[in-house]
């Protein structure tokens, strides 16, 4: 049972140096971060732990000051595990010492949780029970609070929804063509990746002014999970992921949307249950169940040019994304930026090429050398829709979520 203190009072070692610590965890990994509070969070430490459950995991610590990163192999084989793993760091480094709030990544919030909030018995229960609409995240979530809380009992922990900035997705976006019983259970179109995408709007408005962030965006956040949204004055409108993160666009190792009659079909003709094609299409589909060779995108153009299975699974990835650029263009009844964000949308310029090709009647118009570049705009001078690459950063997005949250108390 997770144990959550309402209030404790801090050593005074602890008020001297206060931070935060964030804890962004998916389904086999954990990032975290340390930020140091001043008049905002500054990141001062930063890891990730890769491939949990794995006899190779992967942990890499990154100077945040320099960039440089340490690696090394070693076994984490549960996200408690990982837990502890972290833990002993931030003791043995001094960085857990002034350790004030703990701001944790959680997938799913409901209908019910939106905006950050304290964790509480009362917010515990209420996740146990969302634990069937996401179980690869929901609960390794719990289990790192759970830890966190054994560690760290004077620290409040809060809870920061990646559904949360879909919040106001209209009916004709939320509502799923199923029976209408099915919405009051709680089943509709939630969306994800939300964290990202509130950063990404703060930085569109940061780098381009308010009437920029104000206008019509589409987000695309392309990554081992991959989705995008459409914006409008500053909200959600749609977005391709829906009840679970696995719908939308196909990913590493996520289907992406399906024809719904192919449960039924796998079922009757391979005996399937439905804990298997849960299985099926999150971890064995996506770019790794067409090509059935890698995940990884970047193993796939490295050999598209001589496997065939490679190629459509990256035009595949292309094309659907195309796909949805155009559909959310409709939807906003134009076009005024479009943003890239994600391990892919960051670096891999010939997917952005090939997802913008086509699209000049939309008003997209790419430069060919600033793509090439990774530059921060890669729209042409002509193009009447700028293009943008950012940066994603959940884990600052959670730490200043926490800190306008718990201010002043998070403060020196």
């Amino acid at each position: 049972m997770v144990r959550v203190q309402e209030r404790t009072l801090m050593p005074e070692t602890v008020r001297d140096t206060p931070t935060i610590l964030t804890v962004n965890a998916g389904s086999s990994s954990v990032k975290w971060a340390v930020f140091r509070v001043d008049d905002s969070p500054v990141r001062t430490a930063s890891g990730h732990i890769e491939r949990i459950g794995l006899a190779d995991g992967v942990v890499t610590v990154t100077d945040p000051r320099t960039g440089q990163q340490e690696r090394r192999v070693a076994q984490v084989l549960s996200h408690a595990d990982a837990a502890g793993w972290l833990i002993k760091r931030l003791t043995e480094t001094g960085e857990g010492a002034g350790i004030q709030a703990i701001g944790h990544r959680v997938v799913h919030g409901g209908h019910r949780y939106v905006d950050p909030h304290v964790v509480s018995p009362e917010v515990i229960e209420e996740l146990r029970r969302l634990s069937p609409y996401d179980p690869e995240h929901l609960p390794a979530e719990l289990a790192l609070i759970e830890a966190f809380a054994d560690r760290y009992p004077y620290a409040k922990q809060v809870a920061c929804f990646d559904t949360g900035f879909h919040q106001h997705l209209p009916p004709v976006a939320r509502v799923l063509a199923i029976p209408r019983r099915y919405e009051k259970q709680g089943v509709r179109r939630y969306g994800f990746h939300g964290l990202s995408y509130a950063y990404l709007m703060e930085e569109l408005e940061r780098l381009a002014g308010r009437e920029a962030a104000r206008g019509r965006v589409i987000l695309a956040h392309l990554g081992n999970g991959a989705s995008m949204a459409a914006v409008r004055d500053g909200s959600s409108i749609d977005t391709s992921m829906g009840f679970t993160p696995a719908s939308g666009l196909p990913m590493s190792t996520r289907s992406g949307d399906l024809d719904p009659g192919l449960v039924s079909y796998l079922a009757r003709t391979e005996g399937l249950t439905v804990d298997q094609f849960h299985h099926l299409v999150n971890a064995e589909s996506g770019l790794l169940g067409i090509s059935e060779l890698s995940p990884d995108l970047r193993d796939l153009l490295a050999q598209e040019g001589r496997d065939v299975r490679a190629a459509e699974a990256v035009a595949l990835f292309c094309y659907q994304g195309k796909k949805y650029l155009g559909a959310y263009a409709a939807a906003l009844g134009g076009l005024d930026h479009l943003v890239f964000s994600g391990g892919i949308g960051e670096h891999a310029a010939v997917v952005r090429a090939r997802m913008c090709d086509g699209l000049e009647f939309l008003g997209i118009h790419l430069d060919r050398a600033a793509n090439h570049a990774n530059a921060a705009i890669i729209s042409s001078r002509e193009s009447r829709v700028t293009v943008r690459v950012i940066r994603t950063d959940e884990e600052s997005q959670i730490a200043r979520s926490v800190y306008r949250l718990l201010a002043p108390d998070v403060d020196q």
